[in-house]
């Protein structure tokens, strides 16, 4: 009871923030959601660019990279409200008024966002659905990469990070499939690939998620690349 009771009083305060949205199912299906399009004129108040953080769990790179480029705005994408409360409550503890938040499912994200409405993506240890029968489901399989086609901008990065080397492996055989444009990648990100990356980057890619420390702890390699359609 203790922790059911935690967990409704989170529910309650996450109504209440104003960087939060939680549309219903029948607000997104087949339908476009009330800010599509039109994000940085009703909700961002700028026009710095659009970063998306998907599948961002407790949203610890949304606040991580909102700290770090308070030039730009970062919106974090997952169905679990419990877990972005916490990214959400870092948000306002923080006072980083750069950062936001949706929950929501990943197929609905077209109708989020308009054609190139969106300058870069991030996909943060997203389920591998290591199943053959459920490849489909999978974040980068054909389905959802033409989705990100048609928000993304020209030129616009998709960043991976994964402890799952077949998930990595599958990402990888789609780019080469669909000859996109991979920029960087590796299987051992904290190995001796951080060291040969610019400063910059290497402090960016050093914003580590819970999940990721965990399956760092665990011995997993990290693996991250950076591709562009």
């Amino acid at each position: 009871m203790k922790g059911e009771g935690k967990k409704t009083e989170r529910w309650r305060e996450m109504k209440t923030f104003s960087h939060v949205f939680q549309p219903n199912f029948d607000e997104v299906f087949n339908k476009d959601f009330i800010h599509k399009g039109k994000w940085k004129e009703n909700v961002l108040k700028n026009e710095n660019p659009i970063v998306l953080e998907l599948t961002c769990g407790r949203g610890e790179y949304s606040v991580g990279l909102g700290s770090h480029f308070p030039e730009k705005n970062f919106i974090g994408f997952d169905i679990k409200g419990a877990r972005i409360w916490q990214g959400a409550k870092q948000a306002l503890v923080q006072g980083l008024n750069n950062v936001f938040f949706v929950r929501t499912r990943i197929d609905f994200i077209t109708s989020f966002f308009a054609k190139d409405e969106v300058d870069e993506i991030w996909i943060t240890f997203p389920d591998p659905q290591p199943q053959e029968s459920r490849e489909r489901k999978r974040v980068t399989a054909p389905i959802f990469m033409e989705r990100y086609k048609q928000i993304l901008k020209p030129g616009g990065i998709i960043h991976l990070k994964t402890d799952n080397e077949g998930f990595f492996r599958y990402t990888l055989e789609e780019i080469k499939r669909n000859n996109y444009e991979l920029i960087e990648h590796t299987f051992d990100l904290y190995g001796e690939a951080i060291e040969k990356l610019d400063p910059k980057t290497q402090e960016i890619l050093s914003i580590k998620t819970y999940y990721e420390n965990l399956f760092s702890a665990q011995g997993h390699s990290i693996h991250y690349l950076r591709f562009r359609f």
